[in-house]
C-alpha cells in the first residue's frame, strides 16, 4: 500500500509573531512546512524551531511584492515537500519605518500602491494553487486582512481601502471555490500581534505594553479552524470599544 504524502502548508509572510506561530501549529497537526519571508537572516532561527516538531521544513527569501516572487517561492517549495495543501498568506509591512497617511491626505496613487502591495499578490497567489488545489478536490488558503476592512479607521489611510479590498476578495474566491472542495478562509485582525516585528519595535520588553495585544497563538489556532474548513471568517478585535453590559 502506498504510504499516504505529509500535507504541506506554505507560510506566506514568517515573522516571529504570527507566521511563526502558524508554522508551530500545522507542524503539530503533522505539516510539512514551507517558510517565505523577504529576508534569510532569520530562517536558520525558524527551521531549528520546527525541527523539534519533527517536520521536513524549507524556508525561502522571496518578495512576494514583486513581479514573479510567490511564483518562484510557491515552486521551490513544492519541488522540496510535494503539492501545497494550505496557504497562509499574511505578508507583513513592507516598510516598518514609512510615514502613514490619513484618509484625507490619501489621492488615487496612493490607493493604487497598497491595492498592489495586498491585493494583487494575493490574487497572483491564488492563480497559481487554486488550479491543482480545484483538480484534486481539497485544498485551502487562509487570507489576512486588517480590522479597516470591517471598521472605519481614518488614520490607515489607503490600507484601510486595501483591506477593505483584499477581505472581498477572500470571501468572494471562498464562494466561487467552495463548490470544488476548496476552503478559503478570511482571518481580520484588530490589534498589535504580541512577538510580531510591529509589537517589538512599539514595546519595550521590561515594561508592560501600553497597546492592547493579540495573542499570535490564538490566532494560529483559528488559521486551523479556517483552513480546516469549520469556519468561513474570524474576526479578533480589540481596538474597538465594547458596548458596557448591563
Amino acid at each position: 500500500m502506498r504510504e499516504k504524502k505529509m500535507s504541506t502548508i506554505a507560510v506566506l509572510g514568517a515573522g516571529p509573531g504570527l507566521g511563526m506561530s502558524v508554522a508551530r501549529r500545522f507542524a503539530k497537526e503533522g505539516y510539512a512546512v514551507g517558510l517565505v519571508s523577504r529576508s534569510s537572516d532569520r530562517h536558520p532561527g525558524y527551521l531549528e524551531t520546527l525541527a523539534a516538531s519533527g517536520v521536513p521544513a524549507v524556508a525561502v527569501a522571496a518578495d512576494l511584492r514583486e513581479p514573479g516572487g510567490p511564483a518562484r517561492a510557491l515552486a521551490e517549495i513544492t519541488s522540496e515537500l510535494g503539492p501545497i495543501d494550505v496557504v497562509y498568506h499574511g505578508p507583513g509591512a513592507h516598510d516598518l519605518s514609512a510615514p502613514t497617511i490619513g484618509i484625507l491626505e490619501t489621492g488615487p496613487a496612493d490607493i493604487r500602491r497598497a491595492i498592489a502591495a495586498t491585493v494583487e499578490p494575493a490574487a497572483e497567489v491564488a492563480s497559481l494553487v487554486l488550479p491543482a488545489m480545484r483538480s484534486r478536490g481539497s485544498g485551502s488558503l487562509v487570507y489576512v486582512s486588517g480590522l479597516s476592512a470591517l471598521v472605519p479607521l481614518p488614520f490607515l489611510g489607503p490600507y484601510a481601502p486595501a483591506s477593505g479590498a483584499l477581505r472581498t476578495y477572500a470571501r468572494t474566491l471562498a464562494a466561487a471555490a467552495a463548490e470544488d472542495g476548496v476552503h478559503v478562509g478570511s482571518l481580520v485582525v484588530g490589534g498589535l500581534i504580541e512577538r510580531g516585528d510591529i509589537h517589538q519595535m512599539l514595546t519595550d520588553p521590561t515594561t508592560p505594553s501600553p497597546y492592547a495585544t493579540l495573542d499570535p497563538d490564538e490566532l494560529a489556532d483559528a488559521i486551523w479552524r479556517l483552513a480546516s474548513g469549520l469556519e468561513d471568517e474570524v474576526v479578533f478585535d480589540v481596538l474597538t470599544p465594547q458596548p458596557a453590559e448591563g
